[in-house]
């Protein structure tokens, strides 16, 4: 099977049409380069050159394979090229996914580094639950997701690298009628609460909560993946929306939300971390990536 090299060899021939030269321009002994052009000849079953009183010019079969060799040459430099402008985060393109809470808290100052720093590469950046981030993850869509795992059990193929614990609690307006004092549970539930998707499990503990059976879950006012949406709600509502810390810092921040004080919730918190599969190589960009996010 002939390679590259022998077609470099073959172009060389056919650009200086002199075997001496050829072989000085590729960097080859004469002998070297000769057996080259020859080995080509026999594989193929092809003579490629004819070589009549010192002059020597391609067969019609020669040109045949000259042509083809200069753009099968012109493709691998490209390619050469491709790899070393991919190494270097000038080509290609990333895809991602972050939950609800990462997406509200980390994601735009990761995103803000990536496009500073490879600004010729292509995001793509997935929102949505854990779980459908991890079908989206096996069925490599994406090369990582950052979310809550505390859903994910152990998984052999996959890589999971705790990254932080976001602490959750129910927030309401300034003005709320829960916004002062002391409160249970109960009476937040009866101004409708706003929350992420959340799975049976903890839906089933809010049920203990209001003493309901497991099998008449909790109906939330709103379930939504829009973190920022559901703060808004709260702001322009008496909907109380459950949060984390983090998210809701920047309402607080502007006054526009408090933190009630239920006395009987529970210590809630979302386990985030950065999860791949754990055989699949990382492109250069998404090891970036995933290293914007540790500093958090």
């Amino acid at each position: 099977m002939m390679n590259l090299n022998q077609l470099e060899h073959l172009l060389a021939l056919d650009d200086t049409r002199h075997f001496a030269k050829a072989a000085d321009k590729v960097h080859l002994s004469q002998p070297a380069f000769s057996r080259s052009i020859q080995a080509l000849e026999r594989q193929t079953n092809l003579i490629l050159f004819e070589r009549k009183s010192g002059e020597i010019r391609p067969t019609p079969a020669g040109q045949f394979l000259i042509d083809r060799a200069r753009q099968l040459i012109l493709e691998a430099r490209a390619v050469q090229r491709d790899i070393h402008l991919y190494q270097r985060g000038e080509v290609g393109e990333l895809a991602f996914g972050v939950g609800p809470f990462p997406c509200a808290t980390l994601a735009r100052s990761v995103i803000e580094n990536i496009r500073n720093a490879y600004p010729k590469v292509a995001l793509q950046t997935e929102i949505a639950s854990p779980s459908e981030l991890l079908a989206m993850l096996v069925r490599e869509e994406i090369e990582f997701f950052v979310a809550d795992t505390g859903d994910i059990g152990t998984v052999p193929f996959l890589q999971i690298e705790p990254l932080m614990r976001q602490y959750g609690h129910l927030y309401a307006r300034c003005g709320h009628p829960l916004a002062k004092g002391t409160h249970t549970f109960e009476q937040a539930w009866e101004y409708g609460i706003a929350s992420v998707k959340l799975p049976d499990p903890l839906k089933a503990g809010l049920g203990q909560l209001l003493q309901q059976s497991n099998r008449n879950l909790p109906q939330l006012a709103l379930e939504c993946d829009d973190v920022n949406l559901l703060h808004q709600l709260a702001v322009n509502t008496n909907t109380v929306v459950a949060s984390t810390d983090l998210a809701a810092k920047p309402w607080i921040d502007k006054q526009q939300l408090v933190m009630l004080d239920i006395i009987d919730f529970p210590k809630l918190f979302s386990n985030i971390s950065i999860v791949s599969l754990g055989k699949r190589a990382m492109s250069p960009v998404a090891g970036y990536a995933i290293e914007q996010f540790k500093p958090f």
